[in-house]
């Protein structure tokens, strides 16, 4: 990750509070620790706080989730899973296996192209994007 939670909140004057700190400190690590396709849910990500401050309360981990999403810090997804999940809002796009929910992370220039190239078409400037594709793994 090129910029950490707490870099985007300080960036985009947001205030971190303890609680915020870990809950930011949390989104930003899983990756690292639970693995390269990990977009956790609000309820995982309470767990995972909750071994650090048992304290924090479920409800202020639903509050911080949505003022960083807000703010442009997260990205919601679906992926078509019933529960909204979060990651860290970067430019990459998703390629979900419908039969056993791995999702792989991906950049493809030729595809950030083709999409700046569509904008331009219908006279418009590119500003966010969202790719998701769903698939079966071929055999």
């Amino acid at each position: 990750m090129l910029e950490t939670i707490e870099e985007k909140c300080q960036k985009n004057g947001v205030k971190l509070t303890d609680q915020r700190r870990i809950i930011a400190r949390v989104i930003s690590e899983s990756k690292k620790t639970y693995g390269e396709s990990d977009h956790p849910d609000v309820d995982e990500l309470y767990i995972r706080v909750s071994k650090i401050d048992s304290k924090i309360s479920i409800a202020t981990v639903y509050r911080t989730v949505k003022l960083f999403e807000e703010a442009g810090i997260l990205t919601k997804h679906d992926f078509k899973s019933g529960k909204a999940r979060y990651e860290l809002n970067d430019d990459h796009n998703h390629l979900i296996d419908i039969k056993t929910g791995e999702i792989i992370e991906f950049v493809d220039e030729e595809i950030e192209e083709l999409q700046k190239k569509i904008a331009d078409k219908y006279g418009y400037k590119l500003v966010d994007h969202k790719l998701e594709l769903y698939g079966i793994k071929k055999k």
